[in-house]
């Protein structure tokens, strides 16, 4: 016969709510008991029924985390890493939701109130419309959000500033000594990432303020946009010295093809990223560096004090850009 709860509790000589605590809830009994209920479960081979913890408490021991691009990317494996370094250590599960469109971001929304079947939402990267959140908290579901530029009716928040990681890009290029700049970033119709877009507003301020006019590349949705983009590239009258890229992903693969076409990156060309993501470093990429890793364990954390009823001491959290300094940048070469 499997030994139960009331089985535990007995041969600790505690009761059963306390043992029930030493699993849910380890920071309301103290470490010499819950050490000595962890330790008589393990000699009676007892493990806690998560279905009855969930019922009992009246939730559902998951949370919901809205990702509007692919898993493999840098940013949102990372992020994941983040999420998951918290919430399983908190017997929580991540049930992550891909909205690649308007459509089933809507339809995600409105599914979410009927089935119950989360604590509480992160939405990471881009925007949901106000009906959206005010839905959410109809039914007391904490909302929070992770890179997402519009703070309001998030009830806690964790986002690098994108419009000054902007300008500080371009301002690294202008004060290079460049003026005739590219920037590349997806094709707006492709995402749904609203941080990426105040990305562009803040390089495109910068410039403004020094009487630069930009040309700003779109890369298509494809499986390699760069050729695409030196196309572009190509097809312009006066080829700049210096190009930003919304992201390293987007950085990385141009400074490849750039050289293999014969463009030495500096000395004929600039090339900025942003994000500081994996290979940054080994290519030499100048970029705004990013941590989403340590992002999402702030976000996390803030997620389970709202769980509990607990308003975080910070609940939106502003991260300042950091300009990375590395080879594939140099003054302008007259």
């Amino acid at each position: 016969m499997e030994s139960t709860i009331q089985d535990v509790a007995k041969q600790a000589n505690v009761s059963v709510s306390t043992v029930s605590r030493s699993f849910t809830r380890p920071e309301l009994v103290s470490e010499r008991t819950r050490s000595r209920v962890l330790s008589t479960a393990r000699k009676l081979n007892f493990s806690i029924s998560r279905s009855a913890t969930a019922l009992k408490s009246g939730q559902s021991l998951r949370v919901a985390v809205l990702i509007n691009d692919h898993l493999s990317t840098w940013f949102n494996s990372t992020i994941m890493e983040g999420f998951n370094a918290v919430f399983s250590r908190n017997g929580y599960d991540i049930s992550i939701c891909q909205i690649t469109s308007g459509h089933a971001r809507r339809e995600f929304f409105e599914a979410l109130p009927v089935k119950r079947n989360v604590d509480a939402v992160i939405v990471t990267s881009f925007d949901i419309e106000a009906s959206e959140v005010s839905r959410l908290a109809s039914i007391n579901v904490p909302i929070l959000s992770l890179n997402v530029t519009e703070e309001k009716g998030f009830m806690a928040s964790v986002r690098i500033d994108d419009f000054n990681g902007g300008m500080l890009s371009a301002n690294h290029l202008i004060a290079l000594g460049h003026t005739h700049i590219a920037y590349v970033r997806s094709t707006p119709v492709a995402s749904l990432r609203f941080s990426v877009q105040a990305r562009l507003e803040g390089f495109l301020s910068a410039c403004r303020a020094a009487n630069i006019k930009p040309t700003v590349l779109a890369a298509p949705a494809t499986e390699n946009p760069t050729s695409a983009v030196l196309a572009q590239l190509e097809s312009l009258k006066t080829r700049p010295t210096a190009i930003a890229g919304q992201e390293d992903s987007l950085a990385i693969p141009l400074i490849f093809q750039l050289q293999r076409f014969g463009i030495a990156v500096p000395s004929d060309m600039s090339v900025i990223g942003y994000d500081d993501s994996k290979f940054a470093e080994d290519i030499g990429l100048t970029t705004i560096r990013q941590k989403p890793y340590e992002m999402a364990v702030s976000l996390a954390k803030k997620t389970l004090q709202l769980i509990e009823g607990k308003k975080p001491e910070n609940p939106h959290e502003l991260i300042p850009p950091t300009l990375i300094l590395r080879s594939s940048t140099a003054p302008l070469q007259r």
